[in-house]
Formats: structure tokens, sequence, C-alpha cells
């Protein structure tokens, strides 16, 4: 009997020592998917910062118009939200792992086709056909970190971790674009994407798991041509608005968005299995935090275009050197990104997310303050804090937003969450781009010689980099008079963001104030 029992209790510990085993096993096998995961998202980060540091020298091989060189910049964002929706449903329904894959090969062959682009449009195009590949692979990424971490306290660390990969990518992507650039010509910043990809294709059968929402019916392809009509006139409004005004073509754009999202809107509700489930709306944590996210990025698209130009075009720093400086301002978000999902397990998610963006608000001040005090100190200063405030929106506003939604909605609670990063991203380079241009070209107007030839006088109102392009054949002081031309027009740029941002942080403390500690029980 005693032998028995013995054994028993011999048996109990063993088996207890096995599950202990599988659970270490399992839980090593997650933060190692994680990783692969992280390698996406760690691409989309490089090439935000690659393109923006290799647009002079773009500028000065393809020569695009301020309009194509707008369009090179926000063809991938736009792009990418407007097949964000499509593209996380659709990997609810074939499967989240297999559309990942499946998008980065299209990613890395998209990047090929822009490294060794040889115009403005073709590029713009190579940008766009980007775009679509990049909308395949932030959903896949975000809805297989819900499926693989159902621990809240797991979750929100894992996706903070998620986050900061694209701050990663950023903080590495200058001084790697830097380097490339100081050796090759700017397509090969497009091709950093390749090896990239062979490692999450080899890696990602072997750590990933495949999850397929169930009973869930064939794409509604209607419902992707009414989500691209809904959402292409409206950014095609903010773009040209926000560049020559108001007008009646802008307006019937908007008109036309405004009736397709509500015919969108009208069929979802009418769907049995909808293209985007929109009683996901109803949740208020759900839409506060997509709206934090979408108002908070619009700040921050417009200052990484203007950092950069800032420190290449008026500093006038070699590609490295820029790269380095902008290196600190982006690890800023890194940190964020994982402190910020530790202090919510003490401190209410609204409340860190409204002091982040108070912080964020001040960086922007310190931009608007660069005609006064200019420099490199106040300008990283000042993109470091911005950057502060978007890592911790990134992380808690993603968790709040996918931690609302019913697991088989990850996928499409994910992809409205980077819907609207990525529109933010695109129509703040737009949005505040725009204001800048129209401030650099009322006052360098007043500046350019009558005597000046017609097409010189062109170049340099048309931008800063333009003007730049032309140095040596500019009299006088004319460039001087255009970078602070420029800065004039960053500051009002960043003036109205840092407004826009402080009362953003307002609303935002406000609007979440009843969202519990992360982890917290009922």
């Amino acid at each position: 009997m005693s032998i028995d029992c013995n054994q028993s209790a011999i048996d109990a510990l063993t088996a207890s020592s096995q599950n202990l085993d599988r659970q270490r096993t399992a839980g090593l096998g997650r933060w190692a998917g994680l990783a692969v995961l992280a390698l996406p998202t760690v691409l989309l980060g490089l090439d935000v910062t690659l393109l923006y540091l290799a647009m002079p020298a773009l500028a000065a091989d393809l020569r695009p118009t301020s309009t194509q060189a707008l369009w090179i910049m926000d063809a991938y964002g736009f792009m990418i939200a407007g097949f964000l929706i499509t593209m996380g449903t659709l990997g609810d329904r074939i499967g989240r792992r297999r559309l990942l894959l499946i998008g980065a090969v299209a990613f890395a062959l998209a990047s090929l086709l822009a490294a060794y682009s040889t115009s403005a449009n073709m590029l713009i195009a190579a940008r766009a056909i980007l775009g679509i590949a990049g909308a395949t692979l932030m959903p896949s990424t975000l809805a297989l970190i819900s499926n693989m971490f159902l621990d809240a306290r797991e979750r929100a660390l894992a996706i903070g971790i998620w986050a900061t990969m694209f701050a990663l990518g950023m903080a590495a992507g200058p001084l790697i674009g830097g380097l490339l650039l100081e050796r090759f010509w700017w397509g090969s910043a497009f091709l950093v994407a390749v090896p990239v990809v062979v490692v999450v294709l080899i890696a990602g059968p072997l750590l990933l798991p495949e999850y397929r929402a169930r009973a869930s019916g064939p794409v509604d392809l209607p419902s992707v041509a009414l989500s691209l009509l809904a959402v292409l006139p409206v950014i095609y409004f903010i773009k040209e608005s926000a560049k020559a005004g108001i007008s009646p073509a802008s307006s019937l754009a908007l008109v036309v968005g405004i009736v397709f999202a509500a015919l969108f809107v009208n069929r979802q509700r009418a769907l049995p299995s909808p293209l985007l489930d929109v009683r996901l709306f109803a949740n208020g944590t759900f839409s506060a935090a997509l709206s934090v996210l979408l108002v908070g990025l619009v700040g921050v698209g417009g200052a990484m275009l203007l950092v950069t130009q800032y420190m290449q075009l008026v500093l006038e720093l070699p590609p490295v050197t820029a790269g380095l400086w902008m290196g600190p301002p982006a690890l800023m978000m890194l940190v964020a990104g994982i402190a910020a999902p530790l202090l919510a397990r003490r401190i209410r998610p609204g409340i860190v997310m409204g002091g982040s963006l108070a912080l964020s608000a001040a960086g922007y001040f310190l931009l608007a303050l660069l005609p006064a005090m200019p420099g490199l100190a106040p300008v990283t200063a000042g993109y470091g804090l911005v950057y502060l405030g978007l890592g911790t929106i990134a992380a808690l506003g993603t968790d709040l937003v996918v931690s609302a939604a019913p697991p088989e909605k990850a996928g499409s609670a994910s992809a409205l969450s980077e819907t609207v990063q990525e529109l933010g991203i695109a129509a703040g380079v737009a949005i505040l781009g725009s204001v800048t241009t129209a401030v650099y070209r009322g006052a360098v107007l007043k500046r350019i010689p009558d005597e000046l030839p017609p097409d010189l006088s062109d170049t340099v109102r048309d931008s800063l980099w333009a003007a730049a392009s032309i140095a040596d054949r500019l009299p006088g002081d004319l460039l001087d008079h255009a970078k602070a031309a420029f800065v004039a027009g960053m500051s009002a740029a960043t003036g109205a963001a840092a407004v826009s941002i402080l009362v953003l942080a307002a609303l935002c403390a406000a609007t979440l104030r009843h969202v519990r500690v992360v982890g917290a029980a009922g």
C-alpha cells in the first residue's frame, strides 16, 4: 500500500514536471514566434525612414515635381490604408500565416521594382504596389499575436514589443540608409527588404501557428470595391485641399467618399459574413482608441518628413550623420513602447496615453521654435518627445483596439488599427507638408530677383529640395533665403500640430478614463 502511494506521488510529480516543461516550451515558442512576427514590422519601419533619407538623392536623380514627391512619399500609406480592411478579413478567412507569407513575397518583388525605377511615375506605381503588399503584413502579424498570447498582461507586453519593432526599424533605417547612400545609389534603400523576407519565409512555417476563423464565407468583392471608393476619394480631398485649398473638385471627391462610405456600412450590416463588422464601433473603448491613433499619427507623419528635410537640406548634414541624429528620437519610441504596457499595469491606460501625448505636444512646440532656436539639439529633443508619445499610443492604443474585439475578428480589428495609423501618417505628410510648402512659396517668392531666368525661378519656388538641386546656379544668398522660408513653413506646421496634440491629450485621458489597468479582474 505504501509502495503504491509512493509510486502515485512519483507519477504525479513526474506528470507535473512534464506539464511545466510543456508550458515552458510553449512559452518559449510563443516568444520565438513573436520574434518572427517582428521582422515584417521592422521592415516596414525601415521602409519609412530609408525613403525619407533617400528623398534628396532621389529628387536629384528622378527630378519629381512637388506633387510627384508627395505621391512618392504617401502613395504607400494611402494604398495600405485602402486595402488593410480587405487584407485583415482575408487573413481571418484563408489563414493569417498564409497571408503573411504571401504578402512578404509580394513586398520583396515590389521593393525590387521600386529600387530600379527609372522615373518618378514608375516609383509612385511601385510604392502603390508596396502599399498593397504591406497591407497583408501588419494585420496578419498583429492578429497572430492575439492568437498566441491569451493572457492580457502578456498580450499587452507582446503588442508593445511588436509596436517598438517599428521604432527599431525607424531607428536603424537612417543609419542603414545613410551607409547605403554613401556607397550606392538611392534604389539600394529598397533592396533591404529582400533578405528580411527570406528569413520570414524560412522561419514563419516553423514557428508560427495557423489560424482562420470558423464558418466564414468568401470575401465579398463588392464590399472591397466600396471600401476603396470610400477611402481613396477622401484621401484625394485631404491632399488637394491641403495643397491648394478646398476646390469644387476636391469637395466633390469628399462627397463621393462619404456616399460610398454610407453604402459600404449599409452593405456590411446586411451581410451574414461582412468584410468589416461595424458592430465593433459600438464599443466605446474601441472607437476612442482608434480616434487617438488616427489624430496622433497625423502629426507624426508630417514631422518625419519635415525633420529629415531640415537635417539634410537646412543643416546640410550628410546622410550618415543625419541618420545617426535621427536614431535617438526613434529609440525614444522603443523605450515608450515597452515601458507603457508595464506602466498600464498600475496606472490606467488613458492616463498613460494622455500624459505621453502632452509630452509629445511639447516636442512639437520645440520644433515650432526652430526659427528662433536653430540647430541639432532642439530638433533632436523635439523629435524625441514626439516619438515618445507615438510609442505609447502605438502600444496601448493598439492593444485596446485588439482586446475589444472577439478572437475571430482579431484580423479585422487589427486591420482597422493599422488603417487609421497609416491613413494618419499619410494625411500628416500631405497636410503638414503642404502647409510648409504654402508658407515656403509665399516667403521665397519675395526673395527671387526679377532677373533670374524663369526656369530657375520656377524651380526655386517649387520646393527647398528643388532649389538645393540647382544651388550652384543660384545667385547670392537666394538658397539661404529658401532655407529660412522652409523653416518658417515648418514652424507654422508643427505649431498647429502642437495645439492639436495637446487637445488630443486631454480628450484621450477623458474618453479612456474608464479603462482599467491592464490585467485587472472584472
